[in-house]
């Protein structure tokens, strides 16, 4: 099919009405002075010999032209049989090289369009081929051949939607047999990843080195006054004061998502993290999260319904236990930007010595996912509010409001910046009764801030070094809770698809 469409002889890129039409001004200035009946000027003459020549440069003008014209056909011939030549030689890459500087130039031409979707296909470049066979099909819908490699392309994208769509266009218009037989291998082929795709894994593991300022979240004041008692000075045990410390930190875990029918799916899946400190062992931490649940719809609306759990091991006996429901509902406006509510219950219990820190939470809230920079970066942002219930804690439950702020942005194929601003005001319902006087009820009133920054660079296709700093700071008006924390880590991740 190739051959005998590329030995089709090529349209002019220049045609020859447009060199006519150039050169119409030059004859009509000249027409009344040549051919005009009022004056002839006699054989020999000044005058006549000048006319002559003006006839003649008008013609070597004209024939200029239609020289350029010529050649330019000449050179489209020439550069589609050598490009031809070279996809029969199997060097697509060098055919693709020879044809595009002329893209701008050729587009448009069914002949030259086809053979740069194919060179650019057979190259490794199935995004630019979808160009160039759209161009051919929008002037011959029924070019079964452009229509066959445009299904190539987006197979080779990973769009095999739009590929079996192409390839099942051809099967109506009854190919020959041998295109047949390529189409239902491309069928099955996609049926396959379609099949694999019903059951999708993905896992990673990570290590961590870093330092933190604060491994115990602690005020610096190793003193403080309380009210209750007359405003006398206490010190405070070395575990509630702020203590830097170097760290190391692992992590590891997965998911499992199965879509059962094009509108439910199921998903478990769990995270492990442990931090191990240098000198202030007693701070070490273990934690274990797992949730599972149902997906519920397809395409631009989808529900996700589920369980969780969890534990928090300190200084490596358990600290408290999680557990609790949530809900998400994510719609999706358009290719750039998502939309999505969530809400979450949940059960937080200590061991029994702190039991009196046991509290209900619920939370509440939407987010907003934006694709800007032409897919090369994305922007986050999340509003909540909720509350806690907690009976028996000093400062008993308290309501809560949250703004989060994201983004990320890729620096080149295997970098990406990322950045993150969040805030929480907190309220609690309690007068604090140690940070209480006879005379003035003190409640608890928080505000924390935070903010991270960091790097991945993806120097392989599964693995990732991430350097990042991060930092909280939370003002409370009870100055045991007054706190600062600055994170500095370098993390590698290795991801499993």
């Amino acid at each position: 099919m190739r051959s005998e469409l590329i030995s089709t002889q090529i349209g002019a890129s220049i045609p020859v009405a447009n060199c006519v039409a150039q050169c119409e001004p030059i004859v009509a200035a000249k027409k009344t002075r040549v051919f005009s009946t009022r004056s002839r000027p006699s054989l020999g003459s000044k005058k006549f010999m000048a006319n002559i020549f003006s006839v003649k440069r008008l013609l070597l003008a004209f024939g200029f032209c239609l020289w350029v014209t010529g050649n330019g056909a000449l050179a489209a011939d020439l550069d589609l049989e050598k490009a031809d030549a070279l996809m029969k030689q199997g060097k697509a890459a060098e055919a693709y090289s020879l044809l595009e500087p002329l893209e701008f130039e050729q587009s448009g031409n069914i002949k030259f369009d086809y053979l740069l979707g194919i060179a650019a296909l057979d190259s490794g470049k199935p995004d630019k081929a979808t160009l160039a066979f759209e161009r051919v099909l929008a002037v011959d819908p029924n070019f079964a051949g452009a229509r066959i490699d445009m299904g190539r392309a987006y197979f080779q994208l990973g769009d095999f939607t739009r590929a079996k769509t192409e390839f099942e266009t051809v099967l109506t218009q009854n190919p020959p047999p041998a295109a047949r037989a390529t189409i239902d291998n491309y069928l099955a082929a996609i049926e396959k990843q379609e099949s694999a795709k019903k059951t999708k894994a993905t896992g990673y593991i990570e290590a961590s080195v870093g330092h933190d300022s604060n491994v115990n979240y602690a005020t610096s004041q190793s003193q403080i006054a309380v009210p209750a008692l007359g405003n006398l000075i206490f010190t405070l045990n070395a575990t509630g004061v702020k203590a830097p410390d170097d760290y190391l930190g692992f992590a590891f875990g997965g998911e499992i998502n199965h879509q059962a029918t094009s509108t439910f799916g199921l998903y478990a899946g769990a995270d492990v993290h442990t931090r191990s400190n240098n000198t202030q062992d007693r701070f070490d931490y273990t934690s274990f999260d797992a949730r599972a649940g149902v997906a519920l719809g397809e395409g631009a609306n989808v529900v996700r319904l589920g369980v969780l759990g969890g534990r928090y091991d300190l200084d490596g006996k358990t600290n408290r236990d999680t557990s609790g429901v949530n809900a998400e509902w994510r719609h999706l406006i358009n290719p750039a930007n998502q939309v999505s509510a969530f809400a979450q219950l949940a059960r937080f219990r200590f061991e029994p010595t702190i039991s009196v820190n046991d509290f209900d939470q619920s939370t509440y809230g939407v987010n907003w996912l934006g694709v800007v920079n032409d897919g090369k970066g994305l922007v986050s942002a999340s509003l909540f509010t909720g509350d806690e219930r907690a009976p028996e804690r000093a400062d008993g439950g308290k309501r809560f409001n949250g703004l989060r702020l994201g983004g990320q942005v890729q620096l080149n194929e295997k970098t990406e910046l990322f950045a993150g601003l969040g805030a929480q005001l907190s309220k609690y319902q309690l007068a604090n009764a140690a940070f209480s006087s006879p005379t003035e009820s003190v409640t608890r009133d928080d505000k924390q801030y935070d903010a991270n920054l960091g790097i991945n660079w993806h120097y392989d296709k599964v693995w990732t070094l991430r350097p990042q700093i991060s930092y909280i700071r939370n003002n409370s008006n009870i100055v045991i809770y007054q706190f600062d924390r600055t994170d500095v880590s370098i993390t590698i991740r290795r991801d499993f698809k």
